[in-house]
């Protein structure tokens, strides 16, 4: 048999069998589909966007250097975003001063936008406020999956995904955190509207 009979024999087994991406391209893809969104996702969390951009950085070359270890037992962006949250935390850990930047009024008068009428502007602020006292009141795990799936709109499944829990326990969650927030907004005479 001649080196040519051979390569004829083998090449439809090779083309039957399936061609897997290579890290590059399956890491260009995400990034192209992830980058502005986990950069969001980061910025909302920590409040700086220089900062946000090198955790979101960060996220991808953590995931780019521990592939080998992804098990698949998720979504490639699951878990990046799993890997981003804990940059987040260990971030925030690092310098708890950071949590939370509060502007004051006149850094916010600068900033382009519609004005509503003064009183309605002021009931605005309030509320704000009020939202801002009572998130920081709510347990950890309740502020957390509450973000998730209202301010991230992340399904339930893939916000059970990044936290490593149950899709129940992030439904009651949410719902606990909804419903004291619901309250609080109440006995304040304030009203809640999700």
């Amino acid at each position: 048999m001649t080196a040519t009979q051979t390569l004829s024999l083998r090449l439809p087994v090779a083309l039957l069998a399936p061609v897997a991406p290579t890290t590059n391209q399956v890491f260009s893809q995400l990034m192209a589909e992830h980058k502005d969104r986990l950069f969001r996702f980061v910025v909302r969390r920590i409040g700086d966007a220089t900062e946000a951009e090198d955790i979101a950085q960060q996220a991808f070359v953590e995931a780019a250097l521990g592939y080998d270890e992804f098990r698949g037992e998720a979504r490639l962006s699951t878990w990046l975003y799993g890997i981003a949250m804990n940059l987040i935390r260990n971030h925030l850990s690092r310098a708890p001063s950071r949590r939370f930047q509060f502007e004051d009024e006149d850094s916010l008068s600068e900033l382009p936008g519609h004005t509503p009428d003064p009183e309605r502007q002021h009931t605005l602020t309030q509320q704000i406020q009020l939202l801002q006292r009572e998130l920081a009141d709510l347990m950890p795990e309740q502020r957390e999956v509450l973000m998730l799936v209202s301010l991230d709109e992340m399904t339930y499944e893939d916000a059970a995904a990044q936290l490593s829990v149950p899709v129940g326990t992030v439904r009651s969650r949410v719902s606990r955190a909804r419903a004291q927030l619901r309250q609080r907004f109440s006995a304040a005479g304030a009203s809640w509207t999700h």
